[in-house]
Parts: structure tokens; C-alpha cells; sequence
């Protein structure tokens, strides 16, 4: 699919309490569309992220039933002026909460979120804070703690460089790894060379880098989630490379959740040798939230591609779904892929798929 294939966006400033106001980018008709979806992007992008992903072929049917809210964190636009020096800005929890700001002034009642990294986590505590507004979430490298020493000592070098000297090796190198994790190894480490480029051009000529110091300290003073995990209502995808810098993270996580929330609305889709899965496997990431979007009854009467998964009986790859569904069938959750391991537990491998199973639970750090 083409970018011209998309419906143009139209922005809007939308006021809420302790933000102050958040950018938005409607795409599509949020009036006439069978659903929305919300996203949310992280550190170092804005909503430009999601163009490839929404354009990808494994979209299509997605984005033709769908209309788009795409917020854009404070400051964080292209070619944005500094943020006022009297500017407080809002924390993870603020940013979470005041999304419900945007679906009023738009007269949205409910919709699907979709984050990543930063924004996996501000999208998690809109749901949690919500709950009767989400109809799913899909968290993509979505970490629930909060900072751990490392990361904080880190953030105290980047965020002094980044106010005093703008975008440089340091902060760029981080912002690199946050996104992407260790990339040398990687498949197709020429095509991810590609995209990391653009992603660097864009942190040196489009994001503000004072901005991008105050989202980068918001993030690194965020609060736990896991004690108040267990309000979460909705359906949940969560999604993981196997080389992701928040891959341990993400299984931490969702161990956590297992405890706390109703199996039946948990997946964990870990996907083998990748680090950023927007990036690097867009076709799976695509797929799944396909299917996703059918277990919670928004997509009916779609032809599917065949995804195996490991079978927990005999380990032979079988299809999920082979035919359309109706909307009533849609409508009953169906896993996606079997709960992912924590990184202890032994893994099998779909030949076909190359995403990584067990049905063996997570254990928990102590």
C-alpha cells in the first residue's frame, strides 16, 4: 500500500489538564470507520514512526476499516520550537491518564492502542486508568518498572548532553540502542542499517534535542505499573524481539500479569532474532494484530494468512485459522501464539514462523 493510498491526516491541538495540550493526527473517518485505533510513539520519534508499519501490505485490511489517532508526546514533532522553560513537564502517569482528554474532544467512545517502548507504557496506564474506553492493547517493548540504577546513571550523562550540546554520538548511541538493542548480529542487518540511518538523520535535523531531554527524564523517573496491573480489563498483546533491549524487561512483565489478570486476555508474541519487530519482521507484527483485532470482534469475514504456532501436543506447526470468521465467531478471544517463556525456560522453534514458544510459565524475579 501506497502513502497515497492512506487518508491525508488532519491536526489537531487538544487541550488536557496537565499536559497542556497534545498534537494529534487524525487519519480516516473517525465517524464512518468500524473502529479506532490510538498509538502512541517512543523516545526519539513522533507519529511519523507508524507510517511504514500502516503502509505495509499486512495492514491493508486494517487500515481500510480503521480511522487513526496518532499523539504525539509534547515537543516532540518535527522541527518543534524549545518547550516553554516554565513548561512542567507531564510525567508517564499524566501523559497516560490525560489520553482520555483526546477521546472526548473527538467524541471517541472506545478505541485500540497500540505503543511502543515509551509509548507502550504510557498506553498501558491509559488502559489501566480507563478501562472501560480500550477495547485492547498491543505493547510493544512495554517495561513496567521502574529505572533500575544503570539506566538512571545513563540518562544523567545523556540528558546533560543533550541540554547543553543538542544531539551527539552519546545520546544518539543510546537512543539507537533503546529502539533497536544489538544489531550486529542481526539477519538482515544490511536492511536494519537502512532504517537505523533514517532513524539517526531524524534525531540530527527533525527532533528538537531539549525537547527530547524532557520526555527522555520523564521516562526515566516513571513509576511502577505492576501493583496496579491487575485493572486492566481489556485484551492484551504483548510483543518482544528476542535481541530488544527491553526484552527481559517485557518478560518480567508479563510474568507479573500472569498473576494478576485473566489468562484468556494475555498473549506474549516474542519474536526470534530481531530487536525492533516495527522495523525488522513488519509482516509478523502485522499478522498478529490482525488477529488480535479479530479475537476482539472488530474484523469479521477476513481471509487469513496461514500462522503455525507450536503445538504443546506433538509439536507439529498447525494453522490458527484456515477461513474467514463471522463476526460472532470473531468476537470469541482466540490465542494467537502460546504464552512466550521467560528466558530460563526451553524454547522451541516454529520452522515456519521463527518465533520463538512454550507453554512453560514465566517465572518472576524475586
Amino acid at each position: 500500500m501506497s502513502d497515497t493510498d492512506q487518508p491525508k491526516m488532519v491536526t489537531r491541538e487538544i487541550s488536557a489538564p496537565r499536559v497542556g495540550k497534545f498534537n494529534v493526527h487524525v487519519q480516516g473517518d473517525l465517524k464512518h470507520r468500524q473502529f479506532v485505533i490510538l498509538t502512541v510513539h517512543d523516545l526519539g520519534c513522533n507519529h511519523n514512526q507508524w507510517n511504514n508499519f500502516l503502509n505495509h501490505w499486512s495492514m491493508q485490511e486494517i487500515t481500510k476499516r480503521a480511522a487513526f489517532i496518532h499523539i504525539d508526546i509534547p515537543g516532540q514533532e518535527d522541527n518543534a520550537q524549545d518547550l516553554p522553560a516554565d513548561y512542567t513537564f507531564p510525567t508517564m502517569q499524566s501523559l497516560g491518564e490525560d489520553i482520555v482528554c483526546v477521546l472526548d474532544q473527538l467524541d471517541v467512545k472506545q478505541v485500540v492502542c497500540i505503543g511502543e517502548g515509551a509509548g507502550a507504557n504510557i498506553v498501558a496506564r491509559f488502559a489501566i486508568a480507563q478501562p472501560s474506553r480500550v477495547y485492547g492493547v498491543c505493547l510493544i517493548h512495554c517495561t513496567g518498572t521502574t529505572a533500575g540504577f544503570m539506566e538512571s546513571l545513563k540518562d544523567k550523562v545523556i540528558g546533560w548532553k543533550l541540554e547543553q550540546i543538542g544531539m551527539n554520538p552519546t545520546a544518539e548511541t543510546y537512543l539507537v540502542l533503546h529502539r533497536f538493542g544489538s544489531f550486529e548480529k542481526a539477519k538482515n542487518k544490511e536492511d536494519l542499517n537502512k532504517v537505523i540511518a533514517t532513524f539517526q538523520n531524524s534525531l540530527r535535523h527533525h527532533i528538537n534535542p531539549h525537547n527530547l531531554h524532557r520526555f527522555v527524564q520523564s521516562f526515566m523517573k516513571r513509576t511502577n505499573i505492576l501493583d496496579s496491573i491487575g485493572k486492566l480489563k481489556c485484551q492484551v498483546l504483548m510483543i518482544t524481539g528476542t535481541k530488544a533491549s527491553f526484552n527481559h524487561t517485557v518478560h518480567n512483565l508479563y510474568g507479573h500479569m500472569l498473576q494478576k489478570v485473566d489468562k484468556k486476555q494475555l498473549e506474549l508474541l516474542e519474536v526470534e532474532g530481531v530487536a525492533n519487530v516495527i522495523e525488522e519482521k513488519t509482516e509478523k507484527l502485522g499478522e498478529a494484530f490482525l488477529y488480535f483485532c479479530q479475537g476482539l470482534g472488530l474484523i469479521g469475514g477476513v481471509p487469513m494468512t496461514r500462522v503455525s504456532r507450536s503445538s504443546s501436543m506433538d509439536g507439529a506447526d498447525i494453522p490458527l485459522r484456515k477461513r474467514s470468521m463471522s463476526m460472532e465467531e470473531a468476537d470469541k478471544p482466540l490465542g494467537i501464539y502460546s504464552s512466550s517463556p521467560a528466558r530460563t525456560a526451553p524454547l522451541s522453534t516454529s520452522p515456519k514462523s521463527g518465533i520463538q514458544m512454550s507453554t512453560s510459565p514465566p517465572r518472576i524475579p524475586e
